[in-house]
Parts: structure tokens; C-alpha cells; sequence
């Protein structure tokens, strides 16, 4: 606690300090014993005393459930590959900690010390490598971060006949901190795709996706900068707003395999989604 506050009461003190906290909750926890300090539980008329710690559990906020399964495609004593669905994000996030596909994880297969290899945004469904031992954790994500995982997404967008097919996306992308959403830029390219239409029905294709590097939001930037937004994109070309509950209309991408020379056993390694995008 600050040196020099002025509280007579810790309960003061946190009432001020914790707005997001219901006094009446505040009152509770020290009623639960649930607010101590190097000593032990705290009264809820405990003085306040310049310099001191005291400890508490914050409550998780509310979280609207993600009414999907995680299937598994392959595990073993070191990996984990499931088949996310679309909304539930990889790891915890924001207002996002219990509706995640780690946690969720971690809770059902009781694997405390699972991790993953890489991510794969919210809205994106599809294949994600989990390492399951610890020890291993770093032979994998150095696999992802030097680019040797040999990834393939399935895409559902317009069509255009004046485009040809296959073609490869090069540009420069960029995300500053603060903004949902990537832009691309003049500079140095520093992303790449290889963009393949593999049918097309009622107006609308279905494209094989491949990336070469890994910019945030890549594929979505690379179809909207051919004119033809992934289905059910809430970002690209335009920000939409799109209530948390609401799960009809997802993005139609979808991480479909993933394939590399295992680091560990020196096995080939391929793995395939067994989802679908509807046309």
C-alpha cells in the first residue's frame, strides 16, 4: 500500500483504490476471510498501514460460453493437436480467461502444464498444436517462430473472373498496439501468400490458403486487398459491431493442415482438419 496514503481502514483504502469492485463485495471477501496480508485474514476494520501488502483474489468477470466442442485430432505424451472452433480464442485475453481453448484444455484432459506451440485468432477455426511436456515446449514454438510448419487455410470469399488463380500476395503489414485491426502499407514486404481457388459456386469461391510468413490478420488483409473479403470478416473492409452471443455467422477461414519434421522424434508430421466451410 502506498507510503503515503491516508486511510484510516484498508477497507477504505480499497474502496478507493478497486472501483471496480462493489464496496458491498469488498465487505464480503473480508467476511470470507478471503483479504489478508503477510499475517493472515484481515478484519474489516483493520487499520491501514503505509508500506504493507495485502493480498486478495479479483472475481473473473462474466463470460459468455462458447457452446462448442475442441475435438482432438492426435495426442500423445508430448503433443497435443486439436481442431478449435470459431470464437473460442487460444489463450486467455482480456475479457476472455475461462471460454478459451487452453483453459478449457487444461481443465478437461487435466494437463496443468499444457501450452501452445502458436495461436490462432478468435474467429479463425482449425488445427492447433499443443505441447504437453514442459521440457518440449521450446523444440516447438522455435518451429512456428522460424517458419518450418508448412500451413494450408481454407477460405470462403467472392469471385472475381478477371482474377487468375493461383497468384501470390505480397505487401507489407503493419498493427500498431492500440488498433484492432492491420493495415498494409508501402515499405518492405514482410508478408506473403499464396492465394488458390480451388471451385467456385453461386457467386462465391473457395480458396487454399498458404502463407509463407505469419503477420497478424495476413490472410483476411490479402483476400480484402483482392477485392474479396473472407465471408463473415467483422473487420475487413469495414469494422462491424457484433454481439459476443452471437455465434450464426462465423468467419469463414479455417486452418486446415499443418505439417513439419517433428524436433523431438525426427518424424514427418501431418496434420488435417476434419471441418468444413460451407459454400
Amino acid at each position: 500500500m502506498p507510503e503515503d496514503g491516508s486511510w484510516a481502514t484498508i477497507r477504505e483504502f480499497l474502496v478507493d483504490t478497486e472501483p471496480r469492485i462493489a464496496p458491498s463485495r469488498i465487505d464480503e471477501m473480508f467476511s470470507s476471510r478471503e483479504i489478508v496480508d503477510m499475517h493472515g485474514p484481515l478484519d474489516i476494520d483493520a487499520p491501514y498501514v503505509r508500506g504493507e501488502a495485502v493480498w486478495f483474489h479479483r472475481d473473473l468477470p462474466a463470460e459468455t460460453e462458447v457452446p462448442f466442442d475442441i475435438p482432438i485430432v492426435y495426442r500423445d505424451d508430448t503433443l497435443l493437436v486439436v481442431d478449435k472452433p470459431h470464437f473460442l480464442p487460444t489463450i486467455p485475453r482480456g475479457g476472455h480467461i475461462l471460454q478459451t481453448a487452453l483453459v478449457k484444455l487444461r481443465l478437461e484432459l487435466d494437463l496443468p502444464d499444457l501450452v501452445p506451440a502458436h495461436r490462432l485468432d478468435r474467429v479463425t477455426a482449425g488445427l492447433v498444436l499443443f505441447v504437453v511436456d514442459p521440457r518440449a515446449r521450446g523444440a516447438y514454438q522455435t518451429l512456428f517462430q522460424d517458419r518450418k510448419v508448412r500451413k494450408v487455410y481454407d477460405a470462403v470469399a467472392g469471385v472475381n473472373p478477371e482474377l487468375e488463380f493461383p497468384r501470390t500476395i505480397v505487401s507489407r503489414i503493419i498493427k500498431d498496439k492500440y488498433d484492432f485491426a492491420a493495415r498494409e502499407v508501402d515499405g518492405e514486404p514482410n508478408a506473403e501468400t499464396l492465394v488458390e481457388l480451388v471451385e467456385s459456386r453461386n457467386g462465391l469461391g473457395r480458396y487454399r490458403l498458404s502463407p509463407t510468413t505469419g503477420r497478424t490478420h495476413q490472410l483476411r488483409l490479402h483476400m480484402n486487398s483482392l477485392g474479396l473479403p473472407i465471408i463473415g470478416d467483422d473487420l475487413y473492409p469495414h469494422p462491424t459491431n457484433r454481439a459476443v452471443d452471437d455465434f450464426t455467422s462465423p468467419l469463414r477461414l479455417l486452418a486446415s493442415e499443418l505439417e513439419f519434421d517433428d524436433p523431438i522424434s525426427g518424424l514427418a508430421r501431418r496434420f488435417t482438419s476434419s471441418r468444413t466451410l460451407e459454400l
